[in-house]
């Protein structure tokens, strides 16, 4: 840790506090409700130390489980209810999953496969590693994405290095800037498509589900997210390689060797991917096809907690081998499974019912609708853009949690379907683009050495501007339709 960074945490420690005895002073001579006085406190305290990172940030959300009883804002039962939310559960069973993608290697033989169609020309070459990032960071972590495709493009880049001629060397350096560039992006671009395929978007349908009773499906969200995911994977990859990057290289020799001989080293289809792969896409079907089932049977039988803790339980009850007692996943490989994910979802939800309960969420809204002269679309864009701000400078997970329901409060301020409005914050919150410390993609694949902290932010405010166009429009249009 750098002297700045430990300094910046020795602020953010006392800061946190010291705001929150601020506020709450001078926020209690103010008409202000006392739990609306406290709520807002702790806030500041939270958002204080998530920005700084003085405490850990999973940490920072077990904050409202002691300040709420302490302050009787709730009881200790009601303040720790939202951290065993459903919403928490589905994500939980969607981590388990991708443990048993990661674990059997299953995430890496569907990547060189994608990369192998896609062809061995410069462009080709990206666009393969952009299709293959997205696809996998739509079920897995997008950092474990980026980490695990970091060592192939590194390899394919060595590869060149060695072919390339004196003449070529300019068009090498942009492809592997381009290709670097290409994988951070799509790591995050391919969890705008699924609910589980980035915290931002469980949390915001956590706090829809929680507070309206309104179900945001497994396959509803994909009605839209999946093609603004292809959209703004097109947009990245010709702004990329068309507008500022443009390579030129042609087909490049021992390319295609290369991905083929890390999948020979992979070798056949193993019993124990072909077990993950099976209920991968049972888990799948279900989650896409939910509604139809449940429509079918006459009961809303089926939910996506349900089928993913299925999906999650299955990895550890299905043998390998029916001679052996080896499962798919044992009890030690859950710890891998990035707990400090879930207590921060739970945070994020107290913090946000204690705002509800104390009227904010609706003091807000109330507040934005006065004005009375914003359309829907002139709302979508800005919040969005102040969604894509922020997460250039804290964790899309924080952001979410602190933005998400002062969204939800503008909604019902102007009678908006609230799912019109939140949505799009949180794909917004997936396009962190600009600087090498905004995700753990960019950084990651900034330490290949291949891009510069000028260049990122070049091609980040391009991507930026044009997602925030097709965030937009992805809600004006298919969001409407779907949702009124």
């Amino acid at each position: 840790m750098t002297a700045t960074a430990s300094k910046s945490k020795t602020v953010g420690l006392i800061l946190g506090p010291l705001l929150f005895a601020l506020l709450y002073f001078l926020l209690s001579q103010t008409a202000l409700s006392y739990k609306g006085v406290v709520v807002l406190s702790l806030g500041a305290w939270m958002v204080t130390w998530w920005v700084s990172e003085a405490a850990p940030i999973p940490v920072t959300a077990l904050l409202p489980m002691i300040l709420f009883p302490l302050f009787t804002v709730a009881t200790a039962r009601e303040a720790a209810a939202p951290y065993g939310d459903s919403i928490i559960f589905l994500f939980m069973g969607g981590f388990m999953i991708a443990l048993g993608l990661e674990k059997h290697n299953l995430h890496t033989r569907i990547a060189l496969n994608l990369i192998r169609l896609t062809g061995t020309s410069g462009n080709g070459i990206i666009m393969g590693f952009m299709l293959a990032t997205a696809l996998i960071s739509m079920w897995i972590s997008n950092t474990a994405t980026a980490v695990m495709m970091l060592p192939i493009a590194t390899s394919v880049t060595k590869l060149l290095a060695g072919e390339i001629g004196e003449a070529d060397k300019p068009k090498f350096e942009k492809f592997a800037t381009g290709l670097m560039l290409s994988i951070a992006y799509a790591a995050s671009i391919g969890g705008i498509a699924t609910i589980i395929g980035t915290p931002p978007n469980v949390v915001t349908v956590g706090f829809i589900k929680r507070f309206y009773d309104q179900d945001v499906s497994f396959a509803t969200w994909m009605v839209i997210g999946v093609p603004l995911m292809l959209a703004i994977l097109a947009v990245c990859y010709i702004t990329i390689t068309q507008i500022l990057y443009r390579n030129g290289l042609r087909s490049v020799e021992g390319s295609a060797e290369l991905i083929s001989s890390k999948l020979k080293g992979l070798g056949t289809f193993s019993k124990e991917e072909k077990r993950v792969m099976t209920i991968f896409g049972f888990t799948c079907f279900f989650w896409i096809f939910r509604q139809n089932i449940n429509a079918i049977i006459g009961i809303n039988l089926l939910d996506d907690t349900t089928i993913a803790m299925t999906g999650g339980i299955l990895m550890f009850v299905t043998p390998i081998d029916l001679k052996s007692s080896t499962f798919i996943l044992e009890w030690g490989d859950m710890k891998n499974l990035p707990w400090g994910i879930l207590l921060l979802f739970g945070g994020g939800l107290s913090l946000a019912q204690g705002m509800a309960d104390a009227g904010l969420v609706q003091l807000v809204g109330d507040q934005i609708a006065q004005q009375g002269n914003l359309s829907t679309g002139t709302l979508i864009v800005i919040l969005s853009g102040l969604s894509m701000f922020l997460t250039e400078l804290m964790s899309n997970v924080a952001l979410t949690t602190i933005l998400v329901p002062v969204v939800l409060g503008i909604a019902d301020g102007l009678q908006i379907n609230p799912i019109i409005l939140a949505m799009p914050v949180a794909f917004a919150a997936s396009c962190a683009f600009m600087m090498p410390i905004s995700t753990p993609p960019n950084a990651i694949l900034f330490a290949s050495g291949h891009i510069s902290v000028k260049q990122m932010v070049r091609a980040g405010v391009l991507v930026n501007l044009f997602s925030l166009i097709l965030i937009s429009v992805a809600m004006l249009t298919i969001g409407v339709w779907l949702y009124g």
